[in-house]
């Protein structure tokens, strides 16, 4: 693929060739990073802020030698909203910090010892199902949405809302079947644009904010110590850091992918030590500043193997552009009209990409559930995660959901007799 590349990761495009190539990769990111914060009650505004942020600080960690960008992360969904639940938006917001804390020490490991024992660590058999898990999850939540309305604090069924969830989820299936190249690689984006259209159209749409809101605004900031407490408990990190166990594999998997696009060698040069450290700092800014944790966005992976470019001054320059539209009052307004049944028509296609990615991970790595050994790891996660099981340790703290099923998938995998040698880095496909 190398031997086609347009631009090498080095190589500086032409100012109207940079421009274009910038934007294409910031509209095929856009959809999903705006739709996370939607999702969880935060603000559009600060995730695309971040997510430009992030993408700089993690360009600048790597030595300008990885080209990816990072965008909000769907892993965290219902952690933040079990978080938020719990303690405050910033609760959530703080739990972000410590995930980034654990990419940090997990990057401190491998620096010292080493890449091996972390791929050894998650095998697909534990990842696999742990994904599983995260978009099933969030299944009921996706359909809430796409089909009831809040009536006096109730959720009650309405088929106007329900058939724009349909018009938008049928737009984004329609982007990945039956068109090729970039247009391919936006089905959310595309998805919401034509949900929004038809929700004008059938007159569920209030511009009010709209006409009200400034061309130019200040994203709404989150900052700890000023706009809220600064509170750490048991049940907050349990409820947050254990879902690194995925988000790491994730990484992991995405530097395996884009190394083969680029055809350059990630893991070792920079190396998984500052590819991860990079993340972690992306979150860490992230959280900080009130946005939801990052992590490299597989859409712009896809833009690169389509151009064939590979050029970090590309990846900047959609950055760039990121923190500029963050600052444009107008759109952040009309992202706050979207209405809940095209949030919840889009989220039946990406939490069922979510599961299903998961499968892949396990077909493509040739998981043999003809042994007991993977059957029952497997099994045990996908029961605990999506049944929601918890266990109480006091009134104050507690571990359950996903989480619980992450750690759950790691021990088992430790104490089980016959562990294989199979690992993230084996057989790993786009």
């Amino acid at each position: 693929m190398s031997d086609n590349k347009v631009l090498d990761v080095h190589d500086k495009p032409d100012a109207g060739k940079w421009l274009a190539l910038s934007l294409q990769h910031m509209f095929a990111m856009f959809g999903a990073t705006i739709l996370v914060p939607q999702l969880v009650g935060l603000s559009p505004a600060i995730a695309l802020l971040t997510s430009g942020l992030a993408t700089i600080v993690f360009v600048l960690v790597t030595r300008f030698k990885v080209p990816a960008y990072l965008g909000s992360s769907f892993a965290f969904i219902a952690p933040i909203i079990v978080a938020t639940e719990n303690g405050g938006i910033g609760s959530a917001m703080i739990g972000s910090m410590f995930v980034a804390l654990v990419y940090a020490l997990v990057s401190l490991l491998i620096w010292t010892t080493g890449s091996g024992w972390i791929m050894e660590f998650l095998p697909p058999v534990v990842v696999g199902p742990v994904i599983m898990v995260i978009g099933l999850a969030l299944a009921p939540t996706a359909v809430s949405m796409a089909s009831t309305i809040q009536v006096d604090g109730e959720a009650q069924y309405n088929l106007l809302h329900f058939s724009a969830a349909i018009v938008t989820l049928a737009a984004a299936i329609i982007c990945l079947m039956f068109f090729r190249g970039v247009v391919s690689l936006m089905p959310v984006l595309i998805g919401i644009v034509v949900g929004y259209i038809y929700s004008a159209a059938i007159g569920i749409l209030d511009f009010t904010k709209v006409h009200e809101a400034d061309w130019i605004a200040m994203p709404e900031f989150l900052i700890p110590g000023i706009d809220y407490d600064f509170v750490v408990t048991p049940t907050l990190l349990a409820i947050m850091v254990p879902i690194s166990i995925v988000t790491i594999s994730e990484h992991i998997g995405h530097q395996l992918v884009l190394g083969r696009v680029v055809n350059k060698d990630f893991i070792r040069d920079p190396g998984l030590n500052r590819s991860l450290l990079g993340d972690g700092l992306g979150t860490l800014l992230s959280g900080f500043l009130g946005g939801p944790p990052k992590t490299t966005y597989g859409e712009n992976i896809g833009v690169m193997a389509i151009t064939r470019v590979y050029s970090i001054y590309v990846i900047i320059g959609a950055a760039v552009f990121a923190i500029l539209f963050s600052f444009i009052g107008k759109l952040m307004a009309v992202i706050a009209t979207i209405p809940t049944a095209v949030l919840g028509g889009i989220s039946i296609l990406l939490f069922g990409i979510i599961a299903s990615s998961g499968l892949r991970m396990l077909v493509d790595h040739k998981v043999d559930f003809g042994q007991q050994r993977n059957l029952v790891i497997a099994s045990v996660i996908l029961v605990i995660g999506i049944g929601g099981a918890s266990i109480h340790f006091s009134e104050t703290f507690q571990v359950g959901g996903m989480a619980l099923a992450a750690i759950v998938g790691v021990l088992l995998n430790m104490i089980l007799p016959g562990r294989s040698n199979d690992s993230l880095a084996d057989s790993q496909t786009e």
